[in-house]
């Protein structure tokens, strides 16, 4: 975030880091008990230049107040909610009307796997803009003419995510990494999750929540979205299956490896993905009858059809807990508590007659990336709803701490705040090679996904179980969503200061 991208393939990647940042400060205004003047508050210096706009009846959807952001006063201006939301639609119109191209179902300059983390970006987008659409717009609850500008909004570009679903090189990325594969399974159990959330704010609620009523609801009252889920369901249960093969505990005990083609490496992204991944295919997966692509049954082998999977199946949450057991003990951490980059194996030998050598995770890469900080903060969310475990949330908010703390936060102001603290410097969190403007496309992708999982980490907890037969999530008590609530709310101030940051690299596009 510290430099202006040079170019549109870099520019593409800037834009979603800005998207995930501003959508993490929706979360924290919506849910840090602001009031509904704070919530509605406008910053009246902005300038009125070119509002967002319908896509349909082209009409401004904010509130008349409300204007495209400029400037340093905008800048301050991202302290509101409201000001934020314009920021979250300006963000999300650049990345898909200048890097999206809908006829391909592709950003054509990404590359496979940040394709699939921008599919996830624009879903999690999508779900922060339902929930916050009321309060940050001119919609009216009982205005029917807002109410189409809402769906109208989130149809663009939830069409574009259907839309991507057959533009993903999905064939290719079978053969690719693990952690590839796995990107791929977060980007769909994304969208299930968005398609539930829509429809249960905006199109169930017109039965007042009343959960006999809501039951009663045949399929053709459901979000037309709804269609898509089998599909969706269908390719994360397929990427998470094929992902799984590189669990292996021949060497170092255990952990993931992270490419099948390459001598073993056994690093911190492909088992925080494997942990955030098998958590989130027990909370979210629905379930899959698909056999694609074995839809012909062997006579002589049947087992070459895939079987019917099915949702909250307890063998995911056990590879999560059992995978993070494995992470926390790996000695995967410096001393500054961050999460290096993975080990190799000394000796190892590869082939039919070679040698595993030590057998052990002794050979260190020690770089430190801003994306090994942050999938594995959806991991711990997910595995204390599953378990009722404190330990996760305390090793989630230990290591958003230790984050922050390598920005340099707390040598900002002094002498020293340029100076290189481990994640950046002057409170702003940085990858290494930031400052010289080197960053390829994957290092350009990092603090967006940091973000992201940073964001689902830190919203509220339910304080309602969830129970469908023999599945039940865990409900957090006033004192536990207190004491969460209050250690997320440390971190706004400065997730303020990095959206500024982030917003001020804009190039006159």
């Amino acid at each position: 975030m510290s430099t202006r991208p040079r170019s549109r393939k870099l520019l593409l990647l800037a834009v979603p880091c800005f998207l995930l940042l501003v959508t993490s400060l929706l979360v924290f205004y919506g849910k840090t008990g602001l009031s509904s003047e704070q919530t509605m508050g406008i910053h009246s210096s902005l300038q009125s230049e070119s509002p967002i706009r319908s896509p349909i009846s082209g009409q401004s959807i904010l509130t008349e107040e409300s204007t495209r952001l400029s400037g340093p006063a905008a800048i301050d201006g991202l302290s509101k909610p409201s000001d934020t939301f314009i920021a979250l639609l300006q963000a999300l119109d650049i990345m898909q009307s200048h890097f999206y191209t809908i006829w391909q179902g592709q950003w054509p300059h990404a590359i496979d796997w940040t394709a699939a983390v921008m599919g996830t970006q624009v879903s999690a987008t999508l779900a922060v803009m339902t929930e916050t659409w009321k309060s940050c717009t001119k919609f009216h609850p009982h205005d029917a003419i807002q109410d189409q500008e809402r769906e109208n909004t989130i149809n663009l570009y939830f069409t574009q995510i259907t839309s991507f679903y057959f533009g993903e090189n999905s064939f290719g990325l079978r053969t690719q990494a693990y952690d590839d594969m796995l990107w791929v399974v977060l980007g769909w159990l994304e969208g299930i999750k968005f398609i539930n959330l829509h429809s249960d704010l905006h199109h169930a609620s017109t039965h007042n929540g009343d959960a006999n009523i809501k039951a009663s609801v045949s399929n053709s009252s459901l979000w037309y979205a709804h269609q898509f889920i089998p599909q969706f369901a269908h390719r994360a249960r397929l990427f998470y299956d094929l992902a799984s093969r590189g669990w292996d505990t021949s060497l170092c005990g255990g952990g993931m490896v992270w490419n099948p083609h390459l001598a073993p490496y056994k690093n911190a992204i492909t088992n925080q993905l494997y942990i955030s991944a098998s958590i989130s295919m027990y909370l979210y997966f629905p379930g899959d009858n698909n056999a694609s692509p074995f839809s012909f049954k062997n006579p002589v082998r049947p087992e070459t059809g895939m079987p019917p999977a099915k949702a909250h199946d307890p063998q995911h949450l056990e590879n999560a807990m059992e995978a993070y057991q494995w992470l926390k003990t790996s000695g995967m951490k410096n001393w500054r508590g961050l999460y290096i980059d993975g080990f190799h194996i000394s000796g190892w030998r590869g082939g039919k007659n070679g040698s595993i050598g030590t057998g052990r995770c002794d050979v260190r890469d020690g770089q430190v990336y801003t994306y090994n900080q942050g999938v594995i903060l959806s991991g711990l969310r997910g595995l204390w709803e599953a378990t009722g475990s404190k330990m996760y949330l305390e090793d989630g908010h230990r290591l958003i701490r230790n984050v922050i703390a390598a920005t340099g936060w707390n040598t900002r102001g002094t002498r020293w705040r340029w100076q290189w603290s481990g994640l950046g410097r002057n409170g702003v969190i940085e990858e290494a090679c930031d400052s010289l403007g080197s960053c390829s496309q994957n290092g350009h992708t990092f603090k967006g996904i940091f973000f992201h999982h940073f964001t689902l980490f830190c919203k509220p907890l339910p304080q309602t179980g969830r129970s469908e037969g023999g599945f039940e999530t865990f409900a957090a008590d006033e004192e536990l969503f207190t004491w969460h609530h209050m250690n997320c709310e440390k971190y706004g101030r400065w997730l303020r200061h990095n959206a500024r940051a982030a917003y001020m690299t804009r190039n006159e596009e």
